[in-house]
Order: structure tokens, then sequence, then C-alpha cells
């Protein structure tokens, strides 16, 4: 099955690319789903984290507070490490599990950090989903109700734009209207299947 990584930098519109492609009828596997359900209550995943981090990064309720955890770890580059040798295991694995469960032509890998966790040789193919900065900001300041800067910092912690699309065997240019972003995603659905086609012909 071939398998494409979708990635992009944050407030890029992975996921609005994501339902487009699943309206197609493709399998998307989420790495942020699956981080989420990772870390539900009574999961491993959670206890490891609180005993990386402390009892602070729960809600009341005795969910991840994932403000809380972002704000601890992100001006920290230790606990942004340890935080990523957690987690990052556990969704990679899973990842894997749902790949193998299905029986499609392809799939999209959907990754945030794809490309900053050097993971690019579990994907026959990357996919960026890429717009302008000034878009990227005003997405996230009135998605996550961040400050400017805020968002600044994490666009500066992910890798560099250029260098993102430098890596990329494919681009979607997010930064045009709804209907060609969708053309757009409809060209991509019908090159990926006659190329899973080919591949699975001359296999």
């Amino acid at each position: 099955m071939l398998k494409i990584g979708l990635t992009g930098g944050i407030g890029s519109g992975k996921s609005t690319v994501c339902r487009l492609f699943q309206a197609l009828g493709v399998a998307i596997v989420d790495a942020d789903i699956i981080a989420r359900q990772l870390v539900e209550p009574g999961s491993q995943a959670l206890t490891l984290l609180i005993d990386a981090f402390g009892l602070s990064i729960l809600d009341t309720d005795g969910t991840l507070d994932r403000a809380k955890l972002r704000d601890l770890i992100f001006s920290d580059p230790e606990k942004k490490q340890r935080l990523e040798n957690i987690m990052h295991p556990l969704i990679y694995a899973r990842m894997a599990s749902e790949v193998q469960s299905l029986r499609d032509r392809y799939c999209i890998l959907a990754i945030p950090l794809l490309l900053e966790t050097q993971k690019t040789q579990i994907v026959d193919r990357v996919l960026v989903v890429d717009c302008s900065l000034e878009a990227q900001l005003e997405r996230v300041v009135n998605r996550d109700k961040l400050s400017h800067e805020q968002v600044l910092a994490i666009i500066a912690s992910q890798i560099p734009r250029q260098q993102r699309l430098a890596l990329a065997d494919d681009v979607i240019d997010n930064s045009t209207s709804s209907t060609q972003l969708a053309e757009q995603v409809k060209r991509l659905h019908n090159s990926y299947n006659l190329l899973a086609t080919v591949r699975t012909s001359s296999a």
C-alpha cells in the first residue's frame, strides 16, 4: 500500500486537507488524533507524563491539560525532549498498527512533525500543505487564542518553510480558495491512485 506522509507548519490547513481526502474515501491515520487517544485517563502514556511532569499538567477532571503541558515544555528544550521521548515511540507504533489493518490502495499518514522527527522513511511520498506566514498567524491566533508572539515562537521551533518545501514530493497551496484547494486534492488523489496501481502491478 502506498503511504503518503502529510505534513505542514502549524495553521497551514492540514486538517482541512485531510477532511477533503477523507471525503474521497481515503483512509487517514492521524498522529494528533492518536496522541489524544493515547493520553486518555488511566492510560500508560498519561501515567508516564505525570511521572515526568507532575500532576500540574492535569485538568480538574483528571484529563490532560494540553495547553498547560505545551506551556511547560515549550521554553524548556530538555522537557520538550523528555515529552517527545515518551510520546513519539507510542504514536508511531500505534500508527504502524493502524496502517497494517488497512486494505486500501493508498493511505494518508498525517504527521505534523514528520520532517522534524526525521521519519520520512516510514512513508513513500511527502505531501506538504503550505501557506503564507500571514495566513498561519491569522488562523492559529483565531483558533487557539494565542498571541502573535506565541504563534511566531511555535513556527520558529518547526522546520523552516523553505526547507520543508525542498523536502516535499508534492505540495498543496492552501492560500487559494476552498474550490481550488479541493481541486488540488482531487488531482493528487487521482495521481496517488494511479501510482498505487502501477506499484501493485509491478510488484
